[in-house]
């Protein structure tokens, strides 16, 4: 989910002082323009790197009351995984509902949170 892969690279960009996603991949920028999502994971990967930071592991959470998703689970931890170039084991991928509150408990769309776990380079 795209709102997963977001929330997880601004976690990434946010624990290394990197700005957000906003900043590197603006979307008043065409080049952007239907990127796909897990690319740019890996970009933001690469960038943390960079920036002599190790990825020791990040956890995400969706929010949303519909549809269920805990069925892809492993693909999408699989997939943030290889984007990100750290094992399946150092992605933590779940779900919750809001209840029916907000509007992701109205069905009219997800929203996700994640944090990261670095470990700076000596």
């Amino acid at each position: 989910a795209d709102v997963l892969t977001h929330a997880v690279m601004d976690a990434l960009l946010g624990a290394a002082a990197l700005a957000d996603i906003g900043v590197h991949f603006p979307d008043t920028d065409p080049r952007w323009k239907d990127a796909d999502s897990l690319k740019l994971a890996s970009a933001v990967g690469d960038l943390v790197r960079q920036a002599g930071y190790e990825i020791e592991g990040v956890d995400a959470m969706v929010l949303a009351q519909r549809p269920k998703i805990s069925p892809h689970f492993p693909a999408m931890q699989a997939n943030l995984a290889r984007a990100l170039k750290v094992r399946p084991d150092q992605v933590g991928v779940k779900a919750t509902t809001t209840e029916r509150l907000g509007f992701p408990g109205r069905g009219e769309g997800m929203a996700a949170m994640a944090s990261a776990l670095l470990r700076a380079r000596t």
